[in-house]
């Protein structure tokens, strides 16, 4: 098993929509209202969404293939692009995405492990992510890695507000 990634352009629009529509589908749509989750989707992942996300250049997208296969993205951002104001010192993971049939072959892991040499070569200080608060398999795995939970925000999955558990990892 070949696991690579590699840093996203423009050319990857369309995957990155596709891989975006179907994880976060595939994730929560058994959670939450069907119209909120079409509304949702159609904001977050269309094409002029994603080409502004992949235009900022305080964010960076991380294509992760297996054996040549798409199987996720990786999504940090750093100074005004990251979600929540956290300082010039902090990376947050906006998105670690990984397609159900690669899911359990470690890519989460790898991918934050890519995160995690980014922040390194930035000098962060802390790493810092959002988590839906009832996505507990999600939060178990950022607990492994050494996340506490530092707050919470808002999350807007169409009209409803829900909770995202801020949590954060110190580098030093």
């Amino acid at each position: 098993m070949n696991i690579n990634a590699r840093r996203c352009t423009m050319e990857d629009t369309y995957t990155l929509q596709k891989i975006g529509r179907e994880t976060f589908k595939d994730a929560f749509a058994d959670q939450n209202f069907p119209e909120n989750m079409k509304a949702y989707l159609e904001e977050a992942f269309n094409k002029k969404q994603v080409e502004k996300e992949l235009s900022n250049p305080s964010s960076q997208f991380f294509l992760v293939s297996i054996d040549g296969e798409s199987a996720g993205y990786l999504k940090v951002n750093s100074g005004e692009a990251q979600s929540e104001k956290m300082g010039d010192d902090a990376l947050e993971i906006e998105r670690i995405y990984i397609i159900n049939r690669f899911q359990k072959h470690g890519l989460g892991k790898y991918l934050f492990n890519k995160a995690m040499d980014i922040a390194v070569e930035q000098n962060k200080n802390k790493i810092w992510l959002g988590v839906w608060e009832k996505n507990e398999h999600a939060i178990s795995f950022y607990k492994r890695l050494g996340f506490v939970q530092a707050g919470s925000h808002s999350f807007f999955m169409g009209d409803e507000e829900q909770t995202d558990l801020i949590m954060v990892k110190s580098l030093y």
